[in-house]
């Protein structure tokens, strides 16, 4: 079931990198503007459909994910959707990534290999009891409401950047909650229990949340702040949701030591690609 969980989630970061560049694609060659026009032109290019279908196909391979493995493990993978959507869209927009890009590349991928690795995520339970859902869901849309109201305009960029990817951190991991259940009623009880469950109705609103923030988090200050604390933020809120809601266990003890040393390297390399790569915001949003 692991073993099925993590090739899912490697599916699921790379259909969805791979979405989000050929949308990039599609949208470069359309004239600029917005509204019904911009969407109908958009319709009739085929790289835009394949983008389409790659996001459609992210979020199945993210469900069939978190229906064969815990949250812990589910999530933290999808960090990879930053290099795969470099991969992906440097020749499709006829880019070059610098060597130093490289080695920022490798440098998520190790780290996150040593994380995973040393931290050793457990756990298969799809549903959680009211009791620990209420306290979860005010927790952390609560948090989110403290992060909106302190990135209020007239704040530094980098602060308001930081903070705005945080709430969408936290949203994300919220809503990969929120599918796992969902989804674990779909497999176990059929889609009249999918559409029957309010965990199905909760994902689709914190997913739009978390969508709306990440755009204001890149509107307001450089990627070099918003992107860390989108990527550690999001694989961290997921962990502690894992453990809370489906009593998913990590490795702790020594282990800490190389589970910092991993975190570590994924921060290195989030930070020198937002550095090193020209536009990685139109590449990988």
């Amino acid at each position: 079931m692991t073993v099925l969980a993590v090739l899912f989630a490697l599916l699921g970061a790379a259909s969805n990198a791979m979405g989000t560049a050929f949308q990039r694609k599609a949208a470069s060659t359309v004239p600029t503007g917005g509204g019904l026009r911009l969407l109908i032109a958009l319709a009739r290019q085929p790289a835009w459909l394949i983008g389409i279908a790659g996001v459609i196909g992210a979020a199945a391979f993210q469900a069939l994910a978190l229906v064969n493995g815990p949250l812990a493990l589910v999530q933290p993978l999808f960090i990879l959707e930053l290099p795969f959507a470099l991969l992906f869209a440097i020749p499709l927009l006829h880019r070059r990534l610098p060597r130093a890009g490289w080695w920022a590349v490798a440098g998520v991928v190790v780290g996150l290999g040593l994380v995973l690795g040393s931290a050793a995520p457990s756990g298969a339970t799809h549903q959680a009891p009211m009791t620990r859902w209420v306290p979860v869901l005010v927790v952390c849309l609560g948090a989110v409401g403290c992060a909106i109201a302190l990135a209020r305009p007239g704040r530094p960029p980098l602060f308001r950047a930081a903070v705005l990817g945080s709430a969408s951190a936290v949203s994300n991991a919220l809503t990969a909650a929120l599918l796992k259940s969902s989804a674990g009623a779909l497999a176990d009880h059929g889609f009249d229990a999918f559409l029957g469950a309010w965990q199905t109705y909760g994902f689709a609103v914190t997913g739009v949340g978390a969508i709306l923030l990440l755009e204001n988090a890149l509107q307001a200050g450089p990627l070099a702040a918003s992107q860390p604390a989108l990527t550690i933020g999001d694989a961290t809120v997921s962990l502690l949701l894992g453990v809370v809601l489906f009593d998913e266990s990590v490795r702790t003890g020594w282990w800490l030591l190389p589970e910092a040393v991993g975190v570590g390297l994924i921060m290195w390399g989030v930070v020198r690609l937002t550095r090193v790569v020209p536009h990685i915001g139109e590449l990988t949003h």
